[in-house]
């Protein structure tokens, strides 16, 4: 997929933080670009920032990843503005850290309902263009997919779960012509976990170089496929 622009992409959680970041590189690219939320005020807010900002075009569509007929709807809403779908990029996640003795039930399956299945509805839902197009999927995954920690109970699962789902459906996909990826982050400067982004995140992963990231994968030739990356802050916030 070395010749990106015109191309279309559907990123979900894409009005702030990691999606955010991978939607305007792709826009940089002169990739159309549809991206999902849940509010329609912070996707109108991000379509206003981002457009206008490159030769790629852009809109917003609520939807939540957890509702397949949601899922259905986004891509067909995708497909009825751009005429096609060539990257799909599974980026909505939520967090919630609690040690077991106090993880509700509520909690275990917002986290495994948003970051598990409901990128399994993503791609299910796209999955036809996407082979139609011989395009690329992207999760977003984490570190947290290989290394577990305390009061992480739903969150690693979620994770683990994700990096697995998206190997599986590299097997699965790459002889239909569709590549398959998970890109693994450590720290991030984002939203995520209601934290706000200020100077003290600057020694973190930054969006925009998981948008670059994304670009580059989509530019690399496509006789090869870089499965799984892990990437994480050259420094801890302490040097």
């Amino acid at each position: 997929m070395n010749k990106l622009n015109g191309k279309t992409a559907l990123v979900t959680g894409g009005s702030k933080g990691i999606g955010y970041g991978i939607a305007a590189s792709l826009l940089q690219e002169g990739i159309h670009v549809a991206i999902t939320g849940r509010h329609q005020d912070a996707l109108d807010a991000a379509v206003r920032e981002l457009s206008g900002t490159s030769t790629g075009k852009i809109i917003g569509i609520v939807a939540d990843t957890r509702d397949f007929d949601a899922m259905k709807n986004a891509v067909a809403q995708t497909l009825e503005a751009f005429g096609r779908l060539d990257i799909l990029i599974a980026n909505a996640g939520v967090g919630h850290f609690a040690s077991i003795t106090e993880m509700t039930p509520e909690q275990w399956h917002e986290t495994i309902d948003t970051n598990l299945t409901g990128v399994f509805y993503s791609l299910k839902a796209a999955l036809n263009p996407l082979i139609e197009a011989q395009g690329y999927f992207i999760s977003i995954a984490s570190l947290a997919g290989t290394n577990f920690f305390a009061t992480a109970s739903a969150y690693n699962a979620s994770k683990f779960g994700l990096v697995g789902f998206t190997q599986a459906v590299m097997l699965d996909l790459r002889d239909a012509g569709v590549k398959c990826s998970t890109i693994m982050p450590g720290s991030v400067a984002t939203h995520f976990n209601n934290h706000e982004p200020n100077a003290a995140d600057a020694w973190k992963i930054q969006p925009e170089d998981l948008g670059q990231m994304v670009v580059d994968l989509l530019r690399m030739n496509p006789r090869t496929l870089p499965s799984k990356i892990e990437v994480r802050p050259s420094r801890t916030a302490s040097k």
